[in-house]
Order: C-alpha cells, then sequence, then structure tokens
C-alpha cells in the first residue's frame, strides 16, 4: 500500500507541476501584435491563464478526495466491490475523446474547416459515450445491490466517478459553444483558441481520470477500491 501512495502522490505532484509551469510560463505583456489586434493577442493568455489557474484548484479537490480514501483504506472494515468490466471501455471513450480534440486543434490550426467540425463532433459522441458508460456502471453497482451507503469502498467509488462526471460535463459546456460557432459559419481561426482550451482540459480529465483509474482497480499495488472479481 505504501509503495501505491508514493507512485499516486507523485503522478499527482507531476501533474500540478506541469500545471504551474503552464501558468507561468504565460506571459501576456509580452504580446507583440499590431496596434489592431494587440486586444486579442493579449486575451489569449489571459483566458489559458484562467483555465490554468481553474486546473489547479480541480486537481487541489481530488488530492483532497484522495487523501480522505488513503487515510479511510487501513480500517478493519474495507470491503473492495466487484470490478466492473464496463471501466476499461470507458477508459477507451475518454483516450479517444482527448485524441479527437487533439485533431481538432491541428485542423483549426491549418484552417480546415470540416476538420474541425468532424474533430469536435467525434471528441463530443466520445466524451457522452463515456458519461453514459459510467452511468451504466451505476446501474450495474446498484443491481447488484452495492448502494453508495454499503459500505466505503462503494461510496469513494460513486464519489470518484460522480466528480470526475461533474467536471465532464463542465467541459461539455464549452464544447457545446465551440460546435456553436462551427454552426453557424465560423473561420477555422475564430475557433482555434477555443478548441485550443478544449483540448487541454480533456487532456487534463484524461489525466485525472488515469490516476483514478488506478485507484479503482490497481489491487495489486493495495490500493483497489476494486477487488479483482468482476461485474
Amino acid at each position: 500500500m505504501t509503495i501505491g501512495l508514493v507512485f499516486l502522490t507523485g503522478l499527482m505532484a507531476v501533474i500540478v507541476w506541469w500545471l504551474f509551469r503552464q501558468t507561468i510560463d504565460v506571459q501576456p505583456w509580452l504580446a507583440h501584435a499590431t496596434a489592431g489586434d494587440t486586444r486579442g493577442a493579449a486575451a489569449r493568455p489571459a483566458v489559458k491563464t484562467a483555465l490554468w489557474v481553474f486546473l489547479g484548484v480541480a486537481t487541489s479537490l481530488f488530492v483532497l478526495f484522495v487523501s480522505a480514501y488513503a487515510m479511510r483504506l487501513p480500517l478493519a472494515d474495507w470491503t473492495p466491490l466487484p470490478r466492473p468490466r464496463l471501466l476499461m471501455f470507458n477508459t477507451a471513450l475518454l483516450v479517444g475523446a482527448s485524441l479527437a480534440m487533439e485533431w481538432t486543434v491541428y485542423a483549426a490550426r491549418r484552417a480546415n474547416r470540416d476538420g474541425v467540425a468532424r474533430g469536435l463532433w467525434a471528441a463530443g459522441l466520445l466524451t457522452f459515450g463515456f458519461l453514459a458508460g459510467q452511468l451504466f456502471v451505476w446501474k450495474q453497482l446498484d443491481d447488484a445491490g452495492y448502494f453508495v451507503a454499503a459500505s466505503a469502498a462503494t461510496a469513494f467509488f460513486y464519489l470518484f466517478t460522480a466528480v470526475h462526471g461533474l467536471h465532464v460535463l463542465g467541459g461539455l459546456v464549452a464544447w457545446a459553444r465551440a460546435v456553436l460557432r462551427v454552426w453557424r459559419g465560423a473561420e477555422p481561426a475564430r475557433v482555434r483558441l477555443g478548441a485550443e482550451l478544449c483540448a487541454t482540459y480533456w487532456h487534463y480529465l484524461l489525466a485525472v481520470w488515469v490516476a483514478l483509474y488506478a485507484l479503482l482497480v490497481s489491487d495489486g499495488i493495495g490500493l483497489a477500491i476494486c477487488s479483482s472479481a468482476t461485474l
């Protein structure tokens, strides 16, 4: 268990360090655009800075939940629940959504309007699929009698997946705004900043989910909420 905690603590530390570097590297006072586009050039770093600050706060929230889990885990009444097989498939969907967002940025930088539209729709559909899969996992657990109050392990399972799911829903609000702009005929250059912000957020959601997934299923390092038995 100690090795597992050290590993996860190190992973979270790397994420926080990366967020910090991204924030301090943004220097809006270095904008060197012409007088006509100075306002737009300065606004872009400011928006990105705001996103990184938000991600730093979100990371702190997840770290607090993981710390509470680590303190609760050693007690004698800890009873892992069966591992839902669908979690692996849901993880693959989120990986696909993250890649689709990266493709959207690639298309926007090359002024490929059709590519931007396809990338956004693919990312959205995969993300909705991820959320639907998570809800189906909840239904599976509920049907099997693993309710929120059944045990500490089930409570943390629902807590982690619910908080992460809420962050995914928040990202879909920004995604919907980007889709609406494309649908209204906006040029790729005008969508590029939104696509970059969405891509950054989706990569973050994937990184956090990978850490949470390790907590859920990695019984080999003594941290698993779920046992090796499958559901």
